[in-house]
């Protein structure tokens, strides 16, 4: 297709529901295939799943894209060099969409384009692998479920801690009864961010195609420095970020529960006053049928540190007091430490005796193979887009609170919505779209 046929395929894409139904015939892999992928954002993550996929034999990476062509070498450097084989660039991602040869787009983009990437990849046919926090608002994850099902799609969020060995033993362990009944699960991400110094506005540079970039988000004053992670036009915010793999992981090892009945929050911009409008502090707690979720996320706490990379993929455990992204299951009975970056976890009895463990390692490389295994065979991945979508509707509820003023709103599951509070639910879905790059409403 030529700029503009590219251009008229992406509003009909987003506004009809029978758009793409030409490309939505893309072969299925064969079993004995190479599963083809594009990769859509070759930012630091983008560019480490390339290099992840690219290094297996039953992959082939044909396709890297990325609004901003400067930052093709190095990821084209990464690919090539895992798969042995060259790899095209362009920074329209549409283009990728059009190759019926693609069977799977990797979505590593920011928080905005995650829901309208996913659903265009739907349409045409290709399974995603898209980046967490799955959706940016709670509304665009539960289109992007739509979209999964209609086009009967392979979708899986980069939640890899559900892959783990370590977290179903914890699952198991929990399931057994040997803690009790859970009353208290305690979820963390607390650590240190430095302040963003933000530069005067300047023209974009002419490797950077802003506009794309910007997508259905408006298109704000390009200033270097800014970093989208702080600005809540493209971004769930550095928190919500970061801590839904730690809510996944707790939602998984305790069995996957329905959506909480209520939310209240505290916190907001507290420290890190640098011209962001996304929380620096983040308290919330969430009331579920039978016990409470407590969850603590801030920016500032410098003794509260990730586990350090060399101990990610190692027989040990960390110093759970100072562990930036641990989890705390407190039951009738017992107590469990769990660690998100491999670490593993410990239980303890009332006398404070270690009476269980098993360490971790990282969840990437059976994440990865769980998802290229739903794509051959049609089966729902470990992070199907549901559980993605009932994962970071943790995050959804707690901004919503901020929000609304550090407030307690009651939770519909059925409806999505807070029935008691109607003013709160323009929190969960984006006011409007900048066309063409509308979310539609019917999938």
């Amino acid at each position: 297709m030529n700029t503009l046929n590219r251009r008229e395929f992406l509003k009909q894409s987003a506004g009809t529901a029978a758009t793409l139904a030409v490309l939505s015939t893309t072969r299925a892999a064969p079993a004995n295939d190479k599963i083809v992928v594009g990769v859509m954002g070759i930012g630091g993550r983008g560019t480490a799943l390339a290099g992840m996929f690219a290094a297996r034999k039953d992959v082939e990476i044909a396709w890297l894209s990325d609004p901003d062509s400067r930052r093709f070498a190095y990821a084209r450097k990464v690919v090539e060099e895992a798969q042995g084989r060259p790899v095209k660039f362009v920074q329209d991602f549409r283009r990728i969409l059009e190759d019926r040869a693609v069977d799977v787009i990797i979505n590593a983009t920011p928080d905005h384009w995650h829901a309208l990437g996913t659903i265009l990849a739907c349409q045409a046919g290709k399974h995603i692998y898209v980046e967490k926090p799955m959706s940016h608002y709670l509304w665009e994850g539960r289109k992007m479920i739509e979209a999964a099902r209609k086009y009967n799609r392979v979708v899986t969020v980069g939640m890899q801690s559900r892959s783990a060995p370590y977290a179903k033993a914890a699952r198991e362990f929990i399931q057994s009864g040997k803690l009790g009944d859970i009353r208290l699960v305690r979820v963390f991400n607390m650590m240190q961010h430095p302040l963003q110094k933000l530069g005067p506005e300047q023209p974009v540079p002419k490797e950077f195609d802003y506009d794309l970039w910007c997508g259905p988000a408006a298109k704000l004053p390009y200033i270097p420095g800014r970093y989208w992670l702080n600005m809540a036009e493209y971004s769930c915010g550095p928190i919500p970020g970061d801590a839904v793999h730690q809510l996944d992981l707790a939602r998984y090892v305790m069995g996957d529960p329905p959506p909480p009945k209520s939310v209240t929050h505290t916190g907001g911009i507290m420290a890190l006053r640098d011209g962001r409008d996304t929380p620096d502090t983040q308290l919330a707690t969430f009331e579920y049928d039978g016990f409470t979720l407590l969850f603590e996320g801030a920016l500032w706490s410098p003794y509260m540190k990730k586990t350090p990379f060399n101990l990610r993929d190692d027989d040990a455990f960390s110093d759970w007091q100072f562990n930036a992204t641990k989890i705390e299951i407190c039951g009738t009975k017992a107590f469990m430490y769990v660690g998100r970056h491999g670490d593993g976890w410990q239980v303890f009895d009332q006398d404070n005796k270690m009476i269980d463990q098993a360490f971790g390692r990282q969840g990437d490389k059976w994440h990865i193979e769980n998802f290229l295994q739903c794509v051959r065979s049609g089966a729902r991945p470990n992070a199907d887009v549901e559980h993605g979508h009932n994962s970071v509707l943790l995050s959804h509820l707690a901004n919503a609170a901020w929000r609304a003023g550090n407030t307690k709103l009651v939770f519909d599951a059925k409806t999505e919505s807070f029935p008691e509070t109607a003013d709160a639910n323009r929190f969960l879905k984006r006011a409007s779209y900048r066309a063409p790059w509308v979310v539609p409403e019917k999938i």
